[in-house]
């Protein structure tokens, strides 16, 4: 079809054919602007378990999301922190948010209105004392689960996420929308 449009503008528009058009710049976005839906919160009751399937383990996660797992086990290792231990329910949780960011064109942690705490819930995550997230979008970079975690690391809300001693287990979960933008969620947990 780009064969077509693009031979019908050349058509329009002949005396431009000789312009070349620049690459397309990488493009990355972190939510920043409301810090304490990213920021970790002590969650003061225990929600309703629901009956899902265990999501995936760190072996069979896709590399964007074994790349920021380890990409931020070796932040927390050199900051003195433990390694996080992967979570694969998180990473099923943070997999839906991050496909429902995409399909909805917008970067945010409640998305139909669904907090965390319910969509924790909503996955079957009954028990736990204190749930984070972290979500980035990027477009056109070689290694984005590297770079998100670059990022989060620049942002103080989202390090004070990925540093936090509390935290004992984390996952990602990506989506890839079909114009190749990624959508990541990062996801913390105290059981």
């Amino acid at each position: 079809m780009c064969v077509a449009v693009c031979a019908l503008v050349m058509i329009l528009h002949s005396d431009v054919s000789a312009q070349v058009k620049e690459p397309t710049r990488p493009v990355a976005r972190l939510i920043t602007d409301n810090p304490s839906y990213s920021r970790a919160r002590r969650v003061d009751e225990t929600p309703e378990p629901a009956a899902n399937a265990m999501g995936p383990t760190l072996e069979q996660a896709n590399p964007i999301e074994r790349r920021a797992f380890e990409q931020t086990n070796a932040e927390r290792v050199k900051n003195g922190l433990p390694a996080f231990v992967w979570d694969p329910d998180l990473c099923r949780m943070a997999r839906s948010q991050s496909e429902r960011m995409a399909k909805q064109g917008y970067l945010s942690h409640s998305l139909d209105g669904l907090r965390l705490r319910e969509r924790a819930r909503a996955v079957g995550i009954a028990h736990y004392a204190v749930l984070g997230e972290n979500i980035a979008y990027n477009f056109g970079y070689e290694d984005p689960g590297g770079f998100a975690v670059e990022r989060w690391m620049l942002s103080p809300g989202h390090r004070a996420n990925i540093l936090e001693a509390g935290f004992k287990a984390m996952a990602v979960g990506t989506f890839i929308a079909t114009d190749g933008s990624v959508f990541l969620t990062q996801t913390f947990i105290t059981r």
